[in-house]
C-alpha cells in the first residue's frame, strides 16, 4: 500500500466514496448445505459460480471503475475473456486487481500472516475456536500466508477436504467493522457463525500497515461483566454490535440501531465512550422489531443524497398513525408494542435529556434539514413503491440496503422492480450495470460526472444471501460533505 493511501475518514453516509474493504465471494459459499444454512445465517443455498461471475463481478468492476480506474480501464476485454479463468477476481493468484482502494480483506489478511509470530497467534486462535486436532495446527503452520488466508475464510485449501466450517457471511464487510470519522468499531457478532470473521478482522486492523496511524484510534467495546452468566431472558445485557446497524450521519451525529443482531447493551456502551472520547457530539438509537424481515437498521433505510432516502413505508408517519383507517379500524389494529419503533436522541452535552421522535420520516427530516442544511422539501422513496405486498417482497430483497458511491449515485438490485419505479418517480435515471459498464470503459459516461442515478446490479443469487451493497461494504474513505 502507498503512504498516502492510509488515511480514513468516514463523516457521512453519501460523501464520494475514495477507499473501502471487501470481501469477494470464495468457495466457502458453495459449501453451505440446506441443513446448515441458517445455522450460517442464509436463508437458502445459494450457487457460488452465478455469484461469482454473473453477479459480484460487476460491483467489483464498478467500484474500480468510480474508486480506482487505473485497475481496470483499457483492460476489460482482457479480463472478461474466459482463457483468462477469472483470475483477475482472485485474492490469491498473482493477476489479482490489488486495489488500494477496492481493498480486498482476504488480500490483507494474507500480507499480516507473512509476520510468523502472527501467523502462529492466528493459528492457534482460529484452531481453539474450530476445536482443531494438534496435528490440523501443526499442517497450518506449513502452508504459505495466501494459503493459510484462503483456509481461514473458505475453511478449506481444496475442494475435497474442509478443515473447519466456512465463514460465509465474510462478503458483509460492514458488519464487522465501522469507520467513524476517523476511528475504527469494532463490532461483536451477534451469532456465533460469525465469531472467526470477528477475530481475523480484529487481527487485520490491529496488525496491517494500512491501518498502522490508526491503532489508537481502534476501539474494542468491553464485555458486561459476568455476562456469560446470564440467561437467554438476559441477551439485551449481552454485548452485541453489528455494523448494519451504524450509520455516520455528520462528523457529530451517529446513528445506533436496536435490533435482532444488536443489542441494548451495546449501544450503552458505545454511546459512553464515543462522548468520552469526543468523536460525536449527538447519538440517535433506533430501536426496530427484532425481526429477521429487518435484521439491521440498514435493511429499512439508507441514505441517497442529504435530502433524499430510500425507507420502507410500515415506519413512516402514514403508517404509524394509520391515517387511513376509522376511529374502530384505529382502536381495533393498533400498532401492537412489538412492531413499534422507538427513537431516542442523546446529546453529549446533556445525555439525561434525551430528545424523542415518533416516527422515522420525523428523524430523517429533521437530520436532512438541521444536521445537513438540506435546501427544498425533504423526500422520501419506499421500498415497493409503498404498494403491499410489493413493499414486504422487496425489502425482503434489500431494495433498502443501497450504497451511495457519491451523493445520488446509488447501487441497488436489479430485482427489485417497484422500488426502481419509485426512483424514476422521485427524478432519478436508471441504468443497469451491464450498460453501464461499457459506456465507462469507452468515457461515453464519466463516473465523476454521474448524478441522481440509481445503478441496478444482477442479483438472482446475491440476494438470497440476504444482504445489498450497503452490506457488502465497509467504507474507509469519504470525501467530508460541504
Amino acid at each position: 500500500m502507498a503512504k498516502n493511501s492510509n488515511k480514513i475518514s468516514v463523516t457521512s453516509e453519501i460523501g464520494m466514496l475514495r477507499r473501502l474493504l471487501v470481501h469477494s465471494p470464495d468457495s466457502g459459499l458453495g459449501k453451505v448445505v440446506p441443513s446448515k444454512a441458517q445455522d450460517w445465517l442464509f436463508e437458502d443455498i445459494v450457487h457460488l459460480e452465478t455469484i461469482r461471475r454473473k453477479e459480484y463481478d460487476y460491483y467489483t468492476k464498478l467500484l474500480l471503475y468510480f474508486l480506482d480506474p487505473g485497475k481496470i480501464r483499457g483492460r476489460l476485454a482482457t479480463i472478461d475473456d474466459p482463457r483468462n479463468n477469472f483470475d483477475f477476481y482472485k485474492p490469491g493468484h498473482p493477476a489479482f486487481f490489488r486495489s488500494d482502494k477496492v481493498v480486498e480483506l482476504q488480500w490483507l489478511l494474507s500480507e499480516i500472516l507473512e509476520d510468523r509470530e502472527i501467523k502462529l497467534k492466528l493459528i492457534a486462535s482460529v484452531c481453539a475456536i474450530e476445536n482443531c486436532s494438534y496435528e490440523t495446527q501443526n499442517h497450518l503452520a506449513t502452508l504459505t500466508p495466501v494459503e493459510l488466508a484462503k483456509v481461514f475464510i473458505s475453511g478449506s485449501l481444496t475442494e475435497e477436504e474442509m478443515l473447519f466450517p466456512p465463514v460465509p457471511n465474510l462478503i458483509f464487510t460492514r458488519d464487522i467493522g465501522i469507520t467513524i470519522n476517523d476511528h475504527i468499531l469494532l463490532n461483536k457478532p451477534a451469532k456465533k457463525a460469525r465469531t472467526r470473521e470477528a477475530l481475523l478482522l480484529k487481527y487485520i486492523f490491529f496488525n496491517h500497515a494500512l491501518f498502522a496511524a490508526y491503532r489508537n484510534n481502534i476501539i474494542e467495546i468491553p464485555d458486561t461483566s459476568h455476562h456469560f452468566l446470564l440467561p437467554k431472558e438476559g441477551d439485551d445485557k449481552k454485548v452485541t454490535l453489528e455494523g448494519g446497524d451504524i450509520m455516520v450521519i455528520t462528523r457529530d451525529h451517529l446513528l445506533i440501531g436496536l435490533s435482532e443482531r444488536t443489542s441494548q447493551e451495546a449501544a450503552h456502551h458505545v454511546i459512553n465512550i464515543l462522548f468520552e472520547k469526543n468523536i460525536v457530539k449527538k447519538i440517535t438509537v433506533v430501536k426496530i422489531p427484532k425481526k429477521r424481515d429487518y435484521m439491521h437498521i440498514d435493511t429499512i433505510f439508507t441514505q441517497v443524497k442529504r435530502n433524499i432516502w430510500v425507507m420502507l413505508g410500515n415506519f413512516s408517519k402514514k403508517a404509524i398513525k394509520k391515517e387511513d383507517a376509522d376511529a374502530v379500524q384505529r382502536i381495533l389494529e393498533g400498532v401492537k408494542k412489538e412492531d413499534k419503533i422507538k427513537i431516542t436522541q442523546f446529546r453529549k452535552k446533556d445525555p439525561s435529556n434525551p430528545a424523542h421522535f415518533d416516527n422515522l420520516e420525523e428523524l430523517l427530516t429533521d437530520i436532512s434539514e438541521n444536521d445537513l442544511g438540506a435546501k427544498g422539501k425533504v423526500k422520501f422513496i419506499y421500498s415497493g413503491n409503498n404498494e403491499f405486498p410489493f413493499d414486504a417482497r422487496e425489502q425482503w430483497t434489500d431494495s433498502c440496503n443501497l450504497l451511495a458511491l457519491k451523493e445520488g449515485v446509488v447501487l441497488g438490485y436489479d430485482r427489485n422492480d417497484k422500488t426502481v419505479e419509485a426512483f424514476k418517480n422521485a427524478g432519478f435515471s436508471i441504468i443497469h450495470a451491464h450498460d453501464l459498464i461499457p459506456k465507462l470503459e469507452s468515457g461515453e459516461i464519466k463516473a465523476e460526472e454521474m448524478e441522481d442515478t440509481l445503478i441496478t446490479m444482477p442479483s438472482a443469487e446475491l440476494s438470497r444471501a440476504r444482504g445489498g451493497f450497503h452490506c457488502m461494504s465497509m467504507p474507509l474513505l469519504r470525501d467530508d460533505i460541504e
